[in-house]
């Protein structure tokens, strides 16, 4: 079946705590892992295989992926590669396998797994792992929720306001400002004080920040 990016879903019935999901063919290690994180009330939903996990709804909250290296068929870390070839972002994930090696943990990691862990596992290494990888997650949807924020008040300036602000990433003052747009220094300073209110920016260090991660300004080097 075609690869799909198991990003939150916006269904309306979507869930928006905290959920982990488990993909391995071994159902006793599906049971106990599903019985070990919702003892610390985590929304469990555990799969077989990689395609079932695919074809199941996602939740709106953090997420991450408890994943068996060795599965009938696609193996784990060819899955893994397979969503980072999406090129957008996915729930973190945490390896677990009974049969790995040094190069296979390199791997992994490198591809941006959370942890590897070699099974038997302490149980408190596994709440540990999936703790931090929901953490992450939980970062990432608030670095995506506080961007397009950014990207609405950009898009609620003037263009005069735009094009202050664009000078004064540059590090332009008013009078100069003014200079270069053919309008009074007053006129400058007020379609200034408009867009900062609008980007909610308490200082021009903020404001140059934020227009960087909209990729308005390039980042300084």
């Amino acid at each position: 079946m075609p690869l799909r990016s198991p990003l939150p879903s916006n269904a309306p019935d979507a869930q928006t705590g905290r959920c982990v999901f488990i993909v391995d063919d071994d159902e006793l290690v599906r049971d106990a892992l599903g019985s070990l994180l919702r003892s610390i009330d985590l929304a469990v939903r555990a799969f077989a295989t990689t395609e079932e996990f695919l074809g199941a709804p996602r939740t709106g909250g953090p997420c991450c992926l408890v994943l068996d290296v060795r599965l009938r068929g696609q193996s784990g870390l060819a899955f893994q590669q397979a969503l980072l070839d999406l090129g957008q972002p996915h729930m973190p994930i945490v390896f677990m396998t009974g049969h790995g090696d040094i190069a296979m943990t390199v791997k992994a990691m490198k591809a941006g797994a959370v942890d590897f862990l070699a099974k038997p596992f302490r149980d408190q290494d596994m709440i540990d792992a999936v703790l931090a990888a929901l953490d992450r997650d939980a970062r990432r949807i608030e670095a995506a929720r506080l961007l397009q924020a950014a990207r609405t008040c950009w898009e609620s300036l003037t263009p005069r306001e735009r094009e202050v602000v664009q000078h004064v990433s540059g590090g332009l003052m008013n009078k100069q400002i003014a200079d270069r747009m053919g309008i009074a220094e007053i006129t400058a300073k007020i379609h200034r004080g408009q867009a900062m209110r609008k980007m909610n920016a308490r200082s021009v260090a903020q404001l140059v920040r934020t227009m960087e991660a909209l990729g308005v300004v390039e980042a300084a080097r």
